[in-house]
Formats: structure tokens, sequence, C-alpha cells
């Protein structure tokens, strides 16, 4: 299997700790695919005309994505503990915090690209927005970080550490563990997994 990846992207992380996770990373040949919103990436493209990381390409040619596809689809190819739930509220737990980090990271990325804008251009309302709902979605997470996963994790719990890690490797400043001290305590355990230890975002491999 083919994957489209960048060593920067939290949600190319997400897929490859779930891969090491499962002990599926052998199968996958990564191939390095820079993508920018004003530059498509035509070699991209004809696997995921979004030009988006991550895109998953299967030896029959089937082209998956997005990130959260990619993980529930390498979630079947192994014969351990499954980190999506099969049925139940458990599942839908699951696939809720998921979407909850998968969420969050959306409106970190939008708020990066608008931080790194020359101050003239930046839109003060579109800032105090993300901040906003930033702060928020961390708040919730604190009260959440009781029932968050060291052993036996499950999808969840790996997309909420990704969006910490985020946090770390972008928005250093915003100093994210101030005032919640379960999800800090949770976030350095997990952190400490193998899966997210050699997944750190950086240029090389």
């Amino acid at each position: 299997m083919k994957l489209h990846y960048s060593p920067r992207s939290p949600f190319v992380r997400k897929v490859m700790v779930c891969a090491l996770e499962t002990g599926v990373a052998p199968q996958l040949t990564r191939v390095r695919s820079p993508v920018a919103m004003d530059t498509p990436n035509l070699a991209l493209m004809r696997d995921n005309p979004l030009s988006k990381l991550p895109t998953l390409v299967l030896d029959d040619g089937l082209a998956l994505f997005d990130s959260s596809v990619i993980c529930e689809y390498l979630d079947t190819l192994h014969d351990g503990e499954r980190l999506f739930p099969a049925e139940g509220r458990e599942r839908f737990v699951a696939l809720q915090q998921q979407a909850f980090a998968d969420g969050l990271l959306d409106i970190l990325l939008l708020w990066r690209q608008e931080r790194n804008k020359p101050e003239v251009q930046r839109r003060a309302q579109w800032l105090d927005g993300f901040a906003a709902k930033s702060a928020a979605s961390l708040d919730a997470l604190e009260t959440l970080a009781p029932n968050l996963r060291l052993d036996s994790i499950q999808i969840g719990d790996i997309a909420i550490a990704c969006v910490l890690a985020y946090y770390d490797f972008r928005l250093p400043d915003l100093q994210w563990r101030e005032g919640r001290p379960a999800l800090a305590a949770w976030h350095a355990q997990f952190a400490e997994r193998d899966s997210m230890r050699s997944t750190e975002p950086g240029d090389g491999e």
C-alpha cells in the first residue's frame, strides 16, 4: 500500500500512530507528497483529486481518504485489539472523540494560516473566533481527560493526543496546559508511547 504523506501533517501522524499501534506499518510504502494551497500536487491528484494528505492507495488501486477512513481501514488488517469499537455506544463515543479532535485540528490549521499573514491582512474577528473555539475545546477536553485511555487505547485517544501535540509543534505560545492539569498529565503519559515518539514531526522520514 502506498501512503502519500508529509512528516509535518498532524493527520498523517494520526494515521501513522494507528499503523504502528496495530502493527501494520510495515505494509505501508510512504511517498512524500508536498502540498500547498496555491500549488496543487499533480502526482497526488492522480490518486486524490483534492490534493490532500493523507491518501492511502491500496494494492488494487483504490485510494482512501481522509485520515478517519484510512485509520478505520488499517484497523481491519490485524488480529489484535481494535482501535475502533465494533458497535454500540462505545463505538460512537470513539468516533465522536475522533471527530472532535479532527475538527479542532481544522480550526488550528486555519488559525495558524491567519496568524502567519502580514499583520495588515489579518482579520481580527477570525483570530478572536479561532481563539474562542480553541479555548472552549481545550476546556472540554480537560473535562473529558479522566475518561481518556492509556491502555486498550482507541481512535479517540490517538486523535486527541495528535491534536495536543500539534499545539506544541506549531502553536506553543498558546500554552494549552495552563489550567488543564488532568489533560496535561494524560498527554504526558500518552506521548511516551513508542508510536508517538517515533512520529514526532520534522523534516526527515
